[in-house]
């Protein structure tokens, strides 16, 4: 059973997250997501059971506990899900120019059929 981990320490380490798992059973994997840029833990990460009863009962058991002088939470994970593939074109794609940035713009439209900007009122 796959679980989700929240609300973890930023200092908490891939062997603690599993250390607090392992005596409610056999853990797989556990895994503390990081920031790709900086490193850092970004508060979550996942936990592989492969028994589903220990899973269960980790879940309770930690669900709300202190670790690192923030609660857990504690649930069942969700299946990714699909995302969009990105452009790899750097800066993401998309977008177009940015348009002039001198003259005009601005102001309200005026969206009436009979208006004519040369003859205003």
């Amino acid at each position: 059973m796959n679980l989700y981990v929240s609300n973890l320490s930023y200092t908490m380490t891939d062997e603690e997250l599993q250390g607090e798992f392992a005596a409610f059973g056999n853990v797989s994997s556990a895994r503390v997501v990081k920031d790709r840029e900086t490193g850092r833990s970004r508060g979550f990460g996942f936990v592989e059971m492969p028994v589903e009863t220990e899973a269960l009962t980790a879940t309770n058991a930690l669900n709300g506990k202190d670790v690192g002088g923030r609660p857990l939470r504690v649930v069942e994970a969700r299946p990714k899900e699909e995302r969009p593939q990105r452009d790899p074109r750097p800066g993401g794609g998309g977008g177009g120019g940015g348009g002039s940035r001198g003259y005009g713009g601005g102001g309200k439209r005026d969206d009436r059929q009979d208006w004519d900007r040369d003859k205003r009122s």
